[in-house]
């Protein structure tokens, strides 16, 4: 049974549920949606709507097998987790619009797997990028290199928005106009231009930090930060679009459509996570 939270903004009836009738939120000049629920993703995914959803992000369970503070992980066995996802990427395809896009992050335990199960519903020719989020943070490993990325599989359903990113040059770090040879001369101006622009991103970030564990912003295990979050929503979605977030967590998908004015929808199984999130959307974070 699913719980309404209703914050600083109403839930409002929308066309993405089944069984309800149309409000027309940008025709109308209405409120912003952000509706967050205790639920089960596969039970609030069943009562949405075919082709609804502008985006979805999910920082799904990444199978270590582990008891955490606040959830339980999956195993980290094949057939573990293709009973898990595979009716559930089969829904989030469902409602997905044809112009959509989905981020799935996880790790290098099952972004195989992960991978074979979205081929399998997105198309093989509908992947766009796996990119990796790299960062450092203490880790013991003594007989391989230190495991010090997330991966997040990108993926359009048919065709997708795409807003360039950009990022500054670094010298070292990024190639600067020094570094390439023109047909023409670059000169200063040209060069100035280029730093002040940016340069298109590419698809591993090295840019954004995890939350360290000691801070009182972590109040959530496995929490991801902001920026990560925004920076996906500003590439793949437009103001007044709908994101569903069905992993959600802390709900910092959810405070995230709030601040760039994207209607929002997602679920987390834990009170705790609930609580959080309404919190997060109202102010009182």
């Amino acid at each position: 049974m699913s719980l309404y939270l209703y914050g600083l903004y109403t839930l409002l009836p929308t066309v993405i549920f089944k069984n309800r009738l149309r409000d027309d939120r940008k025709a109308n000049n209405t409120k912003q949606m952000i509706d967050i629920r205790l639920s089960d993703n596969l039970e609030l995914m069943a009562e949405m709507q075919d082709n609804t959803v502008d985006l979805i992000y999910c920082d799904i369970l990444y199978g270590t097998g582990r008891k955490f503070k606040d959830y339980q992980d999956l195993k980290p066995k094949r057939e573990v987790i293709e009973e898990h996802y595979v009716p559930r990427i089969k829904e989030m395809h469902r409602i997905l619009k044809d112009t959509g896009s989905i981020y799935l992050q996880m790790d290098t335990r099952i972004n195989h797997w992960v991978r074979c199960i979205m081929d399998d519903f997105f198309g093989y020719d509908n992947f766009l990028n796996e990119i990796s989020w790299c960062y450092t943070m203490p880790n013991a490993q003594k007989y391989s290199f230190k495991k010090q990325h997330d991966v997040i599989l990108f993926y359009k359903k048919k065709s997708n928005i795409f807003n360039i990113q950009r990022i500054p040059y670094k010298s070292g770090l990024h190639h600067n106009c020094n570094n390439f040879k023109y047909s023409t001369p670059v000169t200063p101006e040209i060069k100035a231009e280029k730093e002040r622009k940016g340069k298109a991103l590419e698809d591993w970030w090295v840019d954004i930090y995890p939350i360290n564990p000691a801070s009182k912003e972590r109040n959530y295990n496995t929490k991801k930060p902001k920026a990560l979050i925004e920076r996906i929503i500003k590439a793949s979605s437009n103001e007044g679009d709908l994101v569903a977030d069905f992993y959600a967590g802390s709900f910092t998908t959810a405070e995230v459509c709030k601040d760039l004015n994207r209607n929002f929808i997602g679920c987390d199984i834990s009170e705790k996570a609930v609580q959080i999130g309404h919190a997060r959307v109202s102010g009182g974070f």
